[in-house]
């Protein structure tokens, strides 16, 4: 059907059934999750938006999505993970860490997560388990958990929920050699219905589905001066890497080459397959808004936002037809049994930092150059020519999972800060505070060099005045990372393109899953993202999330400068009766987020001075 037969039949449906549509803010009523008053009967656009590209892109999705059990490649791979386990350890001392990471080293094992306090690994077999143990200090034998017993059952039950009953898959994948769990084992292999009635975000998509979607979105708004769907270059097997430049235009085309702009990227490493669908979240929700939410009316008329959801997409892809964990590019490596570069840590800026991984295996392997990963060439080529025709990057946002994190520059050494250090740290504690508004779920925040870096003290998620990270990295030069830092992303658009608010957000989850997150979810994080964005866009307009406030509470108390305690932010006020809610629950469970806010409140009465370009 063509498209515009298509939009019209989507058109007529849409007026007439209404009521059987669920917007996103009745699918978060569904999860019993607590918002503020609901906002207006949605626009006759957020209907189309709603019935019309998830509903159309389904009959593509159905057919590579919910046959992978006929895969070979995925089935032999899940044979492969088959008994490997993913494992916690906590990590209190510099030796521990040095030990552990020295046996990483040796192990060539893929590291999940690094907090300032643990490090997730995954090990291949119970027997390595057992020998990485051996070459641990008695701390680490005695500090860790198992997260995941079984990663093969975890995979599987990441894949898109339309597939055969429980026996037909057990059966198959016993045929396979592949071992059924004990169980209760592994409780989430069984998904509940998400209760969602947006059909793309009930799963993770393909990359043809995605961009097939991306088209349609263009082709529906292109007209109205919204979308443009745009390639940011092409990867090394030749596939564009897509993006979605959304703003709110008078209809002259050059104006698309002279804006500020904020970037959105996800998807940079193939299985964190949660970055790239909050990344689609993010552009369907911003575009379905334009109609009812003055804040993103105002956002959109002020600066373009990008929407990158898939910078490698070779890995991508992989990820989805041979290899769900697969990490790194396709490209060939000088060995040819460890193909793949981290495009992570291919940028040219401080590329040759400290301890840098030159390992082709690896799973950090950033090359043996800067941009030697094709992506990575193209992205900065991209972004360059960009700046030269007037693009003003004022924002960066890296989206990646897992672990819960805001992160800002620099990456590469905690031995130095970036001139707006305090600055980028107070955006960083209220993304953090927007995210955890959304859903009750809690988000710290850190240094990006900090890693698995052991501190000196117990509060390791504080900040004083001092900077407690760079002054232990100073006593301490010897502490060993347990991934490579130099050739970060958001280091080179901080520090190369201007982007004075550059973050990398880790989101859900907290490791119970890690990278197989389940797709119920998707909305819920997407959500999360949300909210924080509209915030940084509402802070960058110079408004200090005044404006955020006024439109998402309908009953906000008057801002006076006055803060509750415990849940203080800068320049928001919120109602008593959303503070009495699942958020100042996690506030007040948590005494170290409420020493970050009490941070951010002090600065603020102190008159401290932001960076707005």
């Amino acid at each position: 059907m063509a498209p515009a037969a298509f939009v019209c039949k989507a058109l007529a449906v849409a007026l007439v059934a209404t009521s059987s549509i669920v917007t996103p803010a009745a699918a978060l009523r569904i999860h019993n999750v607590r918002k503020p008053e609901p906002a207006p009967s949605p626009s006759l656009l957020s209907r189309i938006l709603d019935f019309g590209p998830f509903r159309w892109s389904l009959s593509r999705t159905n057919r590579h999505q919910h046959s992978w059990w006929e895969n070979e490649n995925i089935v032999e791979s899940l044979r492969l993970y088959e008994d490997q386990v993913v494992v916690r350890f906590n990590v209190s001392t510099k030796n521990d860490e040095a030990a552990l990471r020295r046996a990483i080293d040796q192990m060539l094992l893929d590291v999940w997560d690094f907090t300032a306090n643990h490090i997730d690994v995954r090990v291949e077999t119970h027997k390595r388990v057992l020998a990485l143990l051996r070459m641990l200090p008695k701390p680490l034998r005695q500090g860790h958990t198992i997260l995941i017993p079984d990663v093969s059952r975890a995979i599987a039950a990441s894949y898109p929920s339309r597939s055969p009953d429980d026996s037909e898959l057990q059966s198959l994948l016993r045929n396979r050699g592949v071992t059924e769990p004990a169980k209760g084992r592994f409780p989430f292999l069984s998904k509940a219905a998400t209760g969602v009635d947006d059909l793309f975000f009930q799963d993770y998509q393909s990359f043809a589905t995605i961009t097939t979607w991306m088209k349609f979105l263009e082709s529906m708004f292109k007209s109205r001066g919204h979308v443009r769907l745009i390639s940011l270059g092409t990867s090394y097997e030749g596939r564009d890497i897509p993006a979605l430049r959304v703003g709110l235009r008078d209809g002259d085309e050059r104006e698309w080459e002279r804006r500020d702009t904020i970037l959105i990227t996800g998807g940079i490493h193939a299985r964190e397959w949660i970055s790239t669908s909050s990344v689609n979240y993010l552009a369907w929700a911003f575009i379905r808004a334009i109609d009812s939410d003055p804040l993103v009316t105002t956002i959109l008329e002020n600066f373009d936002i990008i929407f990158a959801p898939m910078l490698n997409p070779d890995g991508y892809v992989f990820s989805w037809d041979v290899d769900r964990l697969w990490r790194k590019s396709r490209q060939p490596t000088t060995l040819s049994i460890c193909p793949g570069f981290d495009l992570d840590h291919s940028f040219g800026f401080r590329w040759d930092a400290l301890q840098h991984q030159d390992e082709e295996c690896s799973e950090s392997y950033g090359g043996r150059q800067p941009f030697e990963a094709v992506e990575a060439q193209q992205l900065a080529a991209w972004a360059r020519n960009e700046t030269a025709h007037g693009t003003n990057f004022v924002a960066f946002i890296d989206l990646h999972s897992y672990s819960q994190q805001v992160l800002f520059p620099y990456e590469y050494s905690c031995d130095a800060l970036p001139p707006s250090w305090e600055t980028l740290q107070e955006v960083a504690f209220n993304l953090a505070k927007h995210l955890r508004l959304a859903n009750g779920e809690p988000y710290t925040v850190a240094s990006a060099c900090e890693g698995a870096v052991a501190h000196s003290n117990n509060n390791t998620s504080s900040y004083s005045s001092s900077h407690p990270v760079l002054d232990n990295a100073k006593k301490n030069p010897e502490l060993y990372r347990s991934e490579n830092r130099g050739g970060a992303m958001i280091d080179y658009f901080f520090h190369e393109h201007g982007a004075r608010h550059s973050y990398q957000i880790k989101l859900r989850d907290t490791g119970s899953y890690g990278f197989l997150l389940p797709s119920s979810a998707i909305v819920p994080t997407g959500e999360e993202v949300f909210q924080a964005m509209r915030y940084l866009g509402d802070y960058l307009l110079g408004n200090n999330g005044h404006e955020w406030t006024a439109s998402s509470e309908s009953s906000s108390t008057q801002d006076d400068g006055s803060h509750g305690d415990g849940d203080a932010v800068v320049g928001e006020s919120a109602s008593s009766s959303f503070i009495e809610g699942d958020a100042l629950q996690h506030a007040e469970a948590s005494s170290t987020q409420q020493e970050l806010d009490a941070q951010v409140e002090l600065r603020r009465r102190d008159g401290m001075r932001r960076v707005v370009r």
